[in-house]
Parts: structure tokens; C-alpha cells; sequence
């Protein structure tokens, strides 16, 4: 039997030797009039020539790679604004512009159906069960399948449950994945998983992602610590690393990100050395910072992976000493928050 050929995201990892993801989704819809504590997953209907904007941004800027804009689109998260019966709708239609976007370009363009958390907190520390938790993310899923998006995105996870979960959903609608944590409690996510932990808990999954890394986080240096983590551990599994644009700075009643161009390129650089495939920027990377990535990454000649010293001095001091491995990481509660700004 001739075995099956690779497509979508597969092939580009069979084909490439790198990807460039997407930056960041609400920072640049800000940048288009979103207003804070408004849901952007509203505006795939009723502002859907800026949400084309957003995806053109990216494709334009060289992204092989792009998320829809579904973060939010869960029917937990829909609840805080009347939307929870809109959650299939919402995804649906953030997939299908998205399709319509990367389908007017002649070159390959991924659609990563984009899905976030959920918000809620876990039984026992919380009300949401397992099966909600599934049920949830499964609606999301066939919601992204319908409108066209190629594989599934799970992001910004801080829970082993509510990953797996995740990855229980997508797979009920039959949709490859990948999936991203956020590791952003000195070295750990806030539920307290850890790199290493995070690649065990991988390999328990019956529907093996396309990929898997970290996202948002606290900044770019604390970020490759992470992937360092993850390759440490020789695991074959394709890495990715969407770290934030510097530091999230308050001016003027707004967030922004301080890091410049010139230094998301350092970033990109240093996570191709540090193992990951895919690479892209989250929270505050725009167009500007993905066409100098691209630049760079298309101008470098692989290296050794670097160390943290390295790492330290090219993106800034890591917030922390500890990687989450030596047990002395914080804990901090979990709020029912959006999380993500991007």
C-alpha cells in the first residue's frame, strides 16, 4: 500500500526547513479601532473587511502561517458578552474569510483555526468537567472545520486537562492540530506544568499533534528558555516558539510592546537555534516585526543551540531564575481573565 502523502502544514514541514507564523491578533485589531473589553470575535461579522486586513497583514509580511480569529470563540468566553450561541457561527466565519484570504495567494498559505481556553477553571479547583471541557472545544472545532481552516490551533493553555481536552475536540472533529502553552509563572504555566512535563503530556495524547511549543508567556528570552526545555529532550515532534514583542509597557491609557523589530529578528534567529520549525510573534508583533523575522531567518546560517547566557544577553534578562524545573517556581492563582491580549 502506497502510504498517503503529506499535505497542508505536513508538507511545508517536509518542505521547508523553517515556517513563519503569524504576530499577534488583538494588538493589531486595536491598531484597527477594537476597543478594550470588546470581544474581536464579533467583528468577523460585523467588521469583516478589517478582520481581511488582519490576515492580509500577515501574508503580506511573509507569514506562511496564519491563526483566524476565534481565540474567544467558545461558547464560555461568548457568554461574557450575549454571544455563547454564536460560538459555531463565529469560528465558522473567522475560517472562511481566512480561507478566501489564503486561497487569493499563489503561494501555500496555512489556515490555523485559532482556539484559546476556555476561561474556566477545572474540576476540582473548578465547575467545568472534563467532558464540557470537550464538548466545548469540539463545537469550536466543527465550527473551524466548516468555514475551511486546514488544521485546528490550540493556544495559551495553562492546564493539562484543558490541553487534552482540546486535543479531544479537535480530534472529534476529525481536524489535525497543534497546540502551544503558555509558560509564563517562572518557567511553568499557571497550572504549574513545566517544558519537560508539557512533552510527557504529549506523548499521552491519542491523536499526536502536527506540532507543539509555547506562545504569549512573558517575554522573548523567558520563551526559548522554554523550547530550550522542550528540545533537551529529544523529542521529534515539530517545535514552535511565538513569543511576545518585548515587554508589555502601560502609556497613555494602552498597552504596547517594546520590542522593536530589530530585536524580534534576534528572537526568530535564536529560536530556529533553540529547535523550533515554526516561529512567529504573539501579544504586540505586527506586519513590521514579521517581515524582519522573515529577513532574518531567510539570511541565517543554523548554529549551535545557544545558551541561556546568550539568549540573555541578545533579548534581556529572563524574569526569573528558575526554568520551572528546580521546584522553586511561584504559584499564582488563576483568574477568570481573557489572558490573552495579543
Amino acid at each position: 500500500m502506497i502510504a498517503p502523502q503529506p499535505k497542508g502544514l505536513e508538507k511545508l514541514l517536509r518542505d521547508k526547513p523553517w515556517i513563519l507564523a503569524d504576530g499577534a491578533t488583538g494588538t493589531n485589531l486595536f491598531n484597527l479601532g477594537l476597543s478594550s473589553g470588546d470581544a474581536p470575535e464579533l467583528w468577523n461579522k460585523t467588521a469583516r473587511n478589517k478582520i481581511k486586513a488582519l490576515y492580509r497583514g500577515s501574508i503580506d509580511a511573509g507569514s506562511d502561517l496564519f491563526l483566524t480569529n476565534s481565540f474567544g470563540a467558545n461558547r464560555s468566553r461568548l457568554k461574557l458578552h450575549g454571544a455563547e450561541d454564536q460560538a459555531t457561527e463565529l469560528s465558522r466565519v473567522s475560517a472562511e474569510i481566512g480561507r478566501e484570504i489564503a486561497d487569493a495567494y499563489t503561494r501555500t498559505v496555512i489556515v490555523a483555526g485559532c482556539i484559546g481556553p476556555t476561561g474556566e477553571l477545572m474540576e476540582p479547583m473548578g465547575n467545568l468537567s472534563y467532558s464540557g471541557a470537550v464538548e466545548i472545544f469540539h463545537e469550536q472545532a466543527e465550527g473551524l472545520k466548516a468555514g475551511g481552516a486546514d488544521l485546528a490551533w490550540i493556544e495559551t493553555i495553562s492546564s493539562a486537562d484543558e490541553f487534552l481536552a482540546a486535543a479531544e475536540g479537535a480530534h472529534l472533529a476529525d481536524m489535525p492540530w497543534c497546540g502551544t502553552m503558555s509558560f509564563d509563572t517562572a518557567g511553568r504555566t499557571m497550572m504549574g506544568l513545566t517544558a519537560p512535563e508539557m512533552v510527557k503530556l504529549i506523548k499521552k495524547v491519542p491523536n499526536q499533534p502536527i506540532a507543539f511549543g509555547a506562545n504569549c508567556g512573558v517575554g522573548a528570552s523567558d520563551l526559548l528558555r522554554t523550547i530550550l526545555g522542550f528540545s533537551q529532550t529529544n523529542t521529534s515532534v515539530p517545535r514552535i516558539a511565538k513569543g511576545n514583542a518585548g515587554i508589555p509597557k502601560y502609556h497613555k491609557g494602552r498597552i504596547f510592546y517594546d520590542g522593536t523589530p530589530e530585536l524580534m529578528t534576534q528572537y526568530a534567529i535564536l529560536a530556529r537555534d533553540c529547535g523550533a520549525t515554526i516561529i512567529g510573534g504573539c501579544c504586540g508583533t505586527t506586519p513590521d516585526h514579521l517581515r524582519a523575522m522573515r529577513t532574518g531567518l531567510e539570511t541565517h546560517a543554523p548554529q549551535e543551540p545557544p545558551s541561556l547566557k546568550t539568549i540573555q544577553l541578545t533579548l534581556g534578562a529572563f524574569s526569573s531564575e528558575s526554568d520551572g524545573t528546580d521546584g522553586n517556581a511561584p504559584t499564582r492563582k488563576r483568574q477568570n481573565r481573557r489572558h490573552k491580549t495579543s
